[in-house]
């Protein structure tokens, strides 16, 4: 097990949980990990996340569909119903948003089956995501949406340590200014390896293993 703090500032009632070490993403080495299990699976938690989260998108770019990644569908169904709670303006005929998940084939590219295609299409899809560190995962998923014909309407996240991704504001819930020492590496340049210091834990949206 790897120990997790909490930080000292909040935002809302939704610490950030996190671990300092080396670890491995499928995209690179970092040196922390960031705990969103709670926030994923927790009611009052996703509840309050997606309160935090709201207030960035009021006003703005109509949304029709929450798009969400890394296992933020309960994050994401709180996140519409705030903003359906606020007259959020869409575009489609049913005047309510859809909540979708992405499905990735054998190269990890996203893909939307044919029922789920009209949700997307002409759509304003808001991309959300445990966390942006690299951003590869979110410039997959904007490719994605253009591809079957719909218009970005943003991306969100609990923890973003980037503030944008392909030229789009990253609105998140914390970000590198509560972790100012967060650090990404490619694999071949991490300090980490050529210290020749262990992986603490291999992590990807679902959790971590310790090594």
């Amino acid at each position: 097990m790897i120990e997790l703090t909490h930080l000292p500032v909040r935002r809302g009632n939704v610490p950030l949980r996190y671990a300092r070490g080396h670890f491995a993403t499928n995209h690179s080495h970092i040196n922390y990990y960031i705990d969103i299990t709670y926030q994923k699976t927790r009611l009052s938690e996703a509840r309050d996340s997606a309160r935090q989260l709201v207030s960035h998108f009021i006003n703005n770019t109509p949304v029709d569909t929450v798009l969400c990644l890394d296992g933020t569908a309960v994050i994401g169904t709180c996140l519409a119903e705030e903003l359906t709670k606020s007259g959020f303006r869409t575009i489609n005929s049913h005047d309510t948003i859809y909540v979708v998940e992405p499905e990735f084939n054998a190269n990890s590219q996203i893909i939307f089956r044919d029922n789920i295609q009209p949700m997307i299409r002409d759509k304003h899809v808001l991309v959300l995501m445990a966390s942006v560190t690299t951003g590869v995962t979110a410039r997959r998923s904007m490719e994605a949406i253009n591809y079957y014909g719909g218009k970005l309407a943003g991306v969100a996240a609990i923890y973003s340590a980037v503030d944008d991704v392909a030229g789009c504001p990253v609105r998140s819930v914390y970000n590198l200014k509560d972790l100012p020492d967060y650090a990404s590496y490619d694999y071949n340049e991490c300090p980490y390896c050529k210290q020749g210091r262990k992986l603490d834990a291999l992590v990807n949206s679902y959790g971590y293993s310790t090594l």
